[in-house]
């Protein structure tokens, strides 16, 4: 991961962005993957740079504690066991929570990315850090989807609800589902959704309803038959 100063502009009716590298880049590997050593294709999202906030300290502990309870492990060990991967993960960046902190915003997302993502794979309850979870981040309701878990109530082998109105009688397995948003619901808050309405269920729960894409090879993975183009649009977007 290499974060980069950018400018913003218009020309000529068109918006551009241009990047200020750090280093020159690997001019070879460029060209191997597109075809030109000057033209080429970024996966990017834009930093959040204001400094990382007391929530997401509150929520990273919160997370330590549940994962702590679950394999009965000292939170210190833990912490330095996710700091050492987020640094693994940066090539090599520091990051801090305390108050004097100089970490931002995405920093921090980035390391409770790391946290939530082993919380799934290792089936952790979501206990004391339920509540402050970020359920409107994408990457939560994405890591649902993939897991089968519920976002609201963290049931697995939950339903994959489509968001976007399908349609009655409509062959879903003939459906591209890369086009269609879903987010992951239990039978029960399935139900509901369906019932109330995803409006009235969102102020319910205080959860967003806009749900989000998969990409085709997550689709398959969890089960989800379709009749697809055959392209990928990364791991997920609103």
């Amino acid at each position: 991961m290499q974060r980069s100063r950018s400018k913003y502009f218009e020309r000529n009716g068109k918006s551009y962005l241009l990047v200020e590298l750090d280093q020159k880049p690997n001019l070879d590997h460029i060209e191997t993957v597109s075809s030109s050593r000057d033209q080429l294709y970024l996966d990017w999202e834009l930093a959040d740079t204001r400094k990382a906030r007391p929530q997401q300290r509150r929520l990273f502990f919160a997370l330590l504690n549940d994962i702590a309870d679950c394999f009965v492990v000292p939170q210190d060990f833990l912490k330095a066991m996710f700091y050492g991967q987020y640094r693994e993960y940066t090539n090599g960046n520091e990051i801090s929570l305390s108050d004097t902190t100089e970490s931002s915003v995405s920093d921090a997302n980035v390391l409770l990315d790391l946290v939530i993502d082993f919380m799934f794979t290792w089936r952790v309850p979501f206990k004391q850090g339920y509540e402050l979870l970020p359920r409107e981040q994408e990457y939560y309701q994405y890591q649902c989807c993939r897991h089968r878990r519920c976002m609201v109530c963290g049931r697995e082998r939950s339903d994959i609800n489509h968001v976007d109105t399908v349609g009655s009688g409509r062959d879903r397995n003939n459906l591209d589902h890369t086009q269609l948003r879903v987010n992951c619901l239990c039978r029960e808050h399935h139900t509901e959704w369906h019932k109330i309405g995803p409006t009235a269920f969102g102020k319910k729960y205080h959860i967003p309803v806009t749900g989000i894409r998969l990409d085709e090879e997550t689709l398959r993975k969890i089960g989800v038959r379709g009749n697809y183009r055959g392209e990928t649009n990364g791991k997920s977007i609103n």
